[in-house]
């Protein structure tokens, strides 16, 4: 892994680096794409969500290419959170950097100690990409089996306890916003990260 986040420079801002997380099937996508639009920015869209939804089934790659698919998607996302906050003035993510070393434990690859290490080292220094990182509740509304994700709540559950606790460990607490498990209507989703936003601060 060669290539680094785009720096945050100074611009004109017209709207939040916001990076919304949970487990598959919270409603992130849902919600992202409702507030990029709400705050003129772009949705940057998970990459691997993009990927099974265009016919890959991760079920056929070997250990190696599910490796290196993992950190192409982690350059992908830190490369369109730089771009899109130093040239489009914010931005609206499906998923944060946290979400990479997530998946990079989730998927048993902690056994490279090096890569590991380093793999947490750049998804901690990336978290400046973000004013604020909005984590939606597991289990909050129903999970569709939509060939595009896990239905299995226990599998999903299992992924958000180990994303909770990279954050809570990793990110500073003032940049990470978890949404109460009872708000589940898109409405009053938005209107919390709004006012989330409004007031500047997570808690």
């Amino acid at each position: 892994m060669e290539s680094r986040a785009t720096p945050r420079t100074a611009t004109c801002r017209r709207g939040p680096c916001l990076a919304l997380t949970g487990s598959a099937g919270v409603g992130k996508t849902s919600l992202g794409q409702r507030l990029a639009a709400e705050f003129d920015v772009p949705f940057i869209p998970e990459g691997m969500r993009t990927r099974i939804e265009a016919g890959l089934d991760l079920h056929t790659l070997s250990r190696e290419r599910h490796r290196a698919l993992l950190e192409e998607l982690f350059e992908e996302m830190l490369a369109a959170a730089g771009d899109a906050a130093t040239t489009r003035g914010g931005f609206v993510a499906d998923r944060c950097s946290i979400d990479c070393a997530a998946f990079w434990l989730y998927y048993g690859f902690g056994n490279d100690a090096d890569a590991t290490a380093e793999i947490f080292e750049r998804a901690a220094a990336a978290l400046e990409l973000y004013d604020l990182i909005v984590v939606l509740p597991w289990d909050g509304i129903p999970l569709a089996a939509d060939g595009v994700r896990s239905a299995n709540r226990w599998h999903q559950l299992h992924y958000q306890t180990l994303l909770e606790g990279l954050l809570t460990r990793r990110a500073p607490e003032n940049k990470v916003a978890p949404m109460p498990a009872d708000i589940v209507d898109i409405d009053a989703r938005a209107a919390w990260v709004h006012q989330r936003l409004k007031t500047g601060s997570a808690a």
